[in-house]
């Protein structure tokens, strides 16, 4: 498969070799979108290699209310921790758009890391890069204000997943992935009226732009250094 993976997922990280060996591995599955991938308690033992689309992973509490952890796209990996642990499944996996992924029993996935180092150090650079963003989302809960965390959600994201917008300069992208206002709250740790007024404040400095479902960033720089991000990928 020729593809441009992006340099932050899984697949983004091997080397070429091992990226076409894992493309073999597994069994080839396509899902629709708002199809349900992954089942939060779940005891099943696979994970899945996203190869098109885009998913959202997502935890209920007991209470009844649902989270957006994470967003995942083509070149990512889900569910392997569940897999490697052997324990239920701590989030549900949805399809946001239409999904083709590869079905990797942890058999087939750990042999395959034993067999290709590469692979095992991608994996853990993958595992670190997810922890550094929970334990990111914690701190900014307590450092920063409502509108400083939305920002740098999005300033996050926009580094992970974004797309030049075409005929562009390259500061103006669009976010990558799409998310409701309600997503993109949970993200921030926010309520949802909060989440609505910053993001018209961001809108109204010109930091973005928004349609139905989506979001344009308009100047990146500006956007990262509003939100004292770094310029590296989550």
């Amino acid at each position: 498969m020729n593809h441009a993976w992006p340099s932050s997922t899984f697949l983004g990280r091997l080397q070429a070799r091992t990226r076409e060996e894992l493309l073999r591995q597994g069994t080839p599955i396509t899902y629709p979108t708002h199809r349900t991938l992954l089942q939060q308690g779940d005891e099943s033992r696979h994970a899945l290699l996203i190869t098109s689309g885009v998913v959202k992973v997502v935890a209920s509490a007991e209470s009844g209310y649902d989270m957006l952890l994470a967003v995942r796209v083509a070149g990512d990996l889900v569910g392997e921790m569940a897999a490697f642990e052997e324990r239920p499944r701590s989030g549900t996996v949805i399809a946001c758009s239409d999904v083709t992924a590869r079905i990797i029993q942890v058999q087939a996935l750990e042999a395959f890391l034993s067999r290709h180092p590469d692979a095992m150090r991608a994996i853990l650079h993958m595992l670190c890069a997810r922890l550094r963003w929970a334990n990111r989302r914690r701190i900014d809960f307590q450092a920063y204000d409502s509108l400083t965390r939305l920002a740098r959600v999005l300033a996050e994201l926009s580094q992970a997943y974004a797309q030049p917008v075409p005929d562009g300069d390259g500061t103006r992208c669009d976010l990558g992935v799409t998310l409701t206002q309600k997503e993109l709250a949970s993200l921030a740790g926010l309520a949802l009226n909060t989440a609505e007024k910053n993001l018209a404040l961001l809108t109204s400095m010109g930091l973005v732009e928004r349609s139905y479902r989506s979001i344009t960033i308009c100047d990146v720089p500006k956007l990262l250094e509003f939100a004292k991000v770094v310029a590296d990928n989550p």
